[in-house]
């Protein structure tokens, strides 16, 4: 059962508006799923639409923020929680440890690179929970080609492209969690299993 869900999305002020309404929807079905959400901790963005929203709807929420953001002022001020940690390497652990599942809202280069470290930790079997993808506006269109891609040049196992679930809508995002593969299987398919 999910009960908390870490989502990794952008903290850019300049996106189109189809971006923040996705956001702040994505907020509203976590808290009414009464799913905590788990996050970087900041106020701008895809994360402030988010947590503003969830935080409206009646919500938690719980921030993690490295040390050096927290003294520049960049966290929400009306977080339930909020966890200073010294690294981004201690804030990427911590987010993953507190949540029962992750999802990628549209971002940047963290964004990818939080998405991109989750699903090695799936592959590895050290992160054995679901992964979801929200693709508004196809933003993430060539990244799942590229996925694709690898997989059929053999940089990944075909069984691999089950790890993640990719949504076009936020109300998608709960059901896809819910109803994600058990990468249990998908470890024992490849005799891989470490659990």
């Amino acid at each position: 059962m999910i009960r908390s869900v870490c989502v990794y999305c952008s903290s850019s002020t300049k996106l189109d508006e189809c971006y923040y309404r996705d956001a702040s929807l994505a907020g509203e079905a976590f808290a009414q799923a009464h799913i905590h959400l788990v996050f970087g901790g900041g106020h701008a963005g895809l994360m402030g639409a988010m947590a503003d929203r969830l935080l409206e709807c009646g919500g938690s929420a719980t921030g993690v923020i490295p040390r050096f953001m927290y003294e520049e002022g960049w966290q929400h001020p009306a977080l339930t929680d909020l966890r200073v940690v010294e690294t981004m390497h201690e804030r990427k652990a911590l987010m993953a440890q507190l949540a029962d599942a992750a999802v990628a809202l549209p971002g940047g280069v963290g964004t990818f690179d939080e998405l991109f470290e989750i699903i090695t930790w799936k592959q590895l079997g050290l992160f054995n929970k679901p992964v979801v993808i929200l693709n508004t506006n196809k933003y993430y269109r060539h990244l799942i080609n590229m996925l694709h891609t690898a997989a059929r040049q053999h940089f990944l196992r075909d069984e691999h492209l089950q790890m993640w679930d990719i949504v076009d809508t936020p109300e998608q995002i709960i059901p896809a969690l819910n109803n994600a593969v058990d990468c249990r299987k998908i470890y024992n398919a490849l005799q891989l299993c470490k659990i």
